[in-house]
């Protein structure tokens, strides 16, 4: 998006949703928007509630909109031990999973901002209270190893396949037209 407000201020932005969970972008996304200048917004850092210790391995699965939007994406074992992880790693450095989420997200260099989406005033004050937090390298490397960088973790139930993936004929030229002389 590229748009001149009346401000008249250019403004260059792209926004993307999860981080954690869906680190792909730092292979080809991130490193196109850093070339060019692009801001990133980033959406759902708590990935839906997961990384907000919500929704736990074993756990009775919740009856809430959420799980009937996004079943697969709450329900995903991959997602889920590596929740259980985090976890683990979160309390061993003194803070919250919710609060680690977040300095992750704004702690990556290409990353401008992240939209938060809190449902309660309780929900917005403790992820304002976890702003100030900070990662360092150790935490950072062992959040590597969980979820290593460039990966992406479980499918999104939400995710849009553009017709050129689920159509070959969009992805292949005529068969008469293909030689390249």
């Amino acid at each position: 998006m590229r748009e001149l407000g009346r401000t008249g201020i250019e403004v260059s932005a792209y926004c993307l949703g999860t981080m954690m969970f869906g680190r792909g972008i730092e292979r080809e996304v991130l490193p196109v928007c850093r070339r060019y200048g692009l801001g990133v917004l980033v959406w759902g850092p708590l990935s839906s509630g997961l990384l907000s210790g919500r929704y736990r391995k074993g756990a009775p699965r919740e009856d809430n909109a959420r799980m009937h939007w996004v079943p697969k994406h709450l329900t995903d074992e991959r997602k889920l031990d590596a929740v259980e992880q985090l976890i683990t790693l979160a309390e061993e450095a003194g803070m919250s999973l919710a609060h680690m989420a977040m300095a992750f997200v704004t702690t990556h260099p290409d990353i401008s901002a992240a939209i938060i989406g809190p449902r309660t005033m309780e929900q917005l004050e403790d992820l304002l209270a976890g702003a100030a937090v900070t990662l360092g390298d150790d935490i950072l490397d062992k959040i590597d190893e969980i979820v290593p960088p460039g990966t992406d973790v479980g499918p999104l139930d939400i995710s849009y396949d553009p017709p050129p993936v689920t159509h070959p004929a969009l992805r292949r030229r005529p068969a008469g037209d293909r030689a390249a002389a």
